[in-house]
């Protein structure tokens, strides 16, 4: 389980580079005449350069697949059991029928909080992603600009 995991990590770090490196570039103009292999090896230095030294954040990885609820869902139940066996013995003096409705219901609120939290992990991690291009694409452009070229 652990090589398993280690092969995820490194599929998710590299998938997070070629994420990175594939993105648009800032347009760089020669400004000082440079040919296209001095255009060209200007270019690689300096992608080179923004992937060594761009302040970027480790992404968390996206979670795809149904959500399990990661506890959310056993909380709500052990939460609606409780709730369910104290309203089934006030209301009808049965505590185990109530605290088996209520746990059934806990175990979908689970699911629901389980599910909103996977959308607001997969949310940050767009937002790093992004963040993290942008610092890319300045870094390269400032690269670029240091060489001799226009940068929009």
């Amino acid at each position: 389980m652990h090589t398993s995991l280690k092969l995820l990590t490194a599929l998710l770090v590299c998938g997070t580079n070629v994420a990175i490196s594939a993105q648009q570039l800032p347009a760089a103009y020669p400004a000082q005449g440079q040919n296209a292999e001095q255009q060209a090896a200007d270019k690689n230095a300096c992608a080179s350069w923004a992937q060594s030294n761009a302040a970027t954040q480790p992404v968390p990885a996206q979670q795809t697949g149904p959500a399990v609820g990661g506890g959310q869902r056993v909380a709500g139940a052990a939460r609606g059991a409780a709730a369910g066996a104290v309203i089934g013995g006030a209301a009808n003096g049965d505590a185990g029928h109530g605290a088996g409705v209520g746990a059934a219901a806990g175990v979908v609120a689970g699911g629901v909080r389980a599910r909103q939290q996977r959308r607001a992990d997969n949310a940050a991690s767009a937002n790093t992603q992004a963040q993290n291009s942008a610092a890319y694409g300045q870094a390269f452009g400032a690269c670029m600009k240091g060489k001799g070229y226009t940068v929009n």
